[in-house]
């Protein structure tokens, strides 16, 4: 069977109509023109959302990594709420060269509404201008600066989580990683959205190894390299950025991992919450049949979508709220 036979059928048009806008998919040769098209789509699909009532939004600077520029970060935060709320630090997506807090906005607010929580939105620096450790560094800044800032944030910081979808969410788990490590701050959970999280899967497309909708085999292998600064799959590749790479991933927090059997993450991901539960990590896997990579984002109002979606929100509430 291949792989548009065992596509969702309500993904299969807005999958074409997004192929034809982006002249074929994303096109990493060329990074900048990828990131200003991508910017461009999520304009036009911001334009035509919902607006999300009872959600403030304020912008701060924070202070980054030793030697680094200031981070910038975006709060949301109902706009009636208790004194005091658990929070998530949000981490967006992109392969780790492209995306925004912006293009996040809608998401982040959505979070901040039915999680009811606080959110802060991390504009971590992008690859390959700057390479692993700047953005996972970048995160860890803002994340230190949530908990310093927690009393008048109105944030318990011992109900904190971490979260985001694909490089984001590869990000989380590596941040997961560099924080129980250090030490210096207790996670409640990690939501991790089809996390990119494995340097080596990079095998090239071939008859016996099918190519992916949306991340591609070959967008996969430059992301990678960009986030690397050499070529990815090789030794010695830090479990902080490659979240796979982890030999010991005993004391994490618990985590959520949602992903579609259609996406080239599938693999990785189901190993890493296999070896969580192994290491006595409580985890949930959740795996939804006939799903490419960003399918709930594509295609919203999707059956599958509405799901995924609804067990997301449910997983950040129970979490953040047990």
């Amino acid at each position: 069977m291949t792989m548009h036979n065992r596509l969702d059928p309500e993904l299969a048009g807005p999958l074409e109509a997004w192929r034809k806008a982006t002249k074929g998919g994303i096109n990493l040769h060329d990074i900048p023109a990828a990131r200003k098209l991508m910017d461009e789509l999520a304009v036009a699909q911001m334009a035509k959302a919902q607006p999300i009532e009872g959600i403030s939004s304020v912008d701060r600077r924070v202070p980054g990594p030793s030697g680094a520029p200031d981070v910038f970060v975006r709060i949301y935060q109902p706009t009636d709420r208790p004194s005091i709320l658990p929070a998530l630090l949000w981490i967006h997506g992109g392969g780790y060269v492209l995306g925004s807090v912006e293009r996040d906005d809608l998401l982040a607010k959505h979070l901040a509404k039915v999680g009811q929580c606080v959110v802060a939105s991390v504009e971590y620096r992008l690859a390959p201008e700057h390479p692993f450790p700047g953005p996972v560094e970048d995160c860890y800044a803002a994340l230190k600066w949530l908990v310093a800032h927690s009393t008048a944030l109105g944030v318990n910081k011992s109900r904190i989580a971490i979260g985001g979808a694909s490089a984001g969410g590869g990000l989380a788990a590596g941040l997961a990683l560099l924080t129980r490590d250090r030490a210096e701050v207790e996670l409640a959970f990690q939501l991790l959205i089809y996390p990119m999280i494995d340097d080596r899967n990079i095998v090239s497309a071939s008859a016996t190894v099918p190519d992916t909708f949306v991340w591609t085999r070959e967008n996969n292998l430059m992301g990678w390299r960009a986030l690397l600064g050499r070529e990815p799959g090789g030794a010695d590749v830090s479990p902080y950025a490659a979240a796979a790479r982890a030999t010991d991933l005993k004391g994490l927090a618990p985590a959520y991992i949602p992903v579609g059997d259609l996406d080239l993450f599938l693999d990785e991901n189901i190993t890493y919450a296999q070896r969580l539960l192994a290491a006595g990590v409580p985890t949930e896997l959740h795996v939804y049949h006939g799903a490419f990579h960003g399918f709930n984002g594509f295609v919203p109002n999707a059956e599958i979508s509405r799901r995924f979606n609804s067990e997301r929100d449910n997983a950040l509430k129970r979490m953040l709220h047990r």
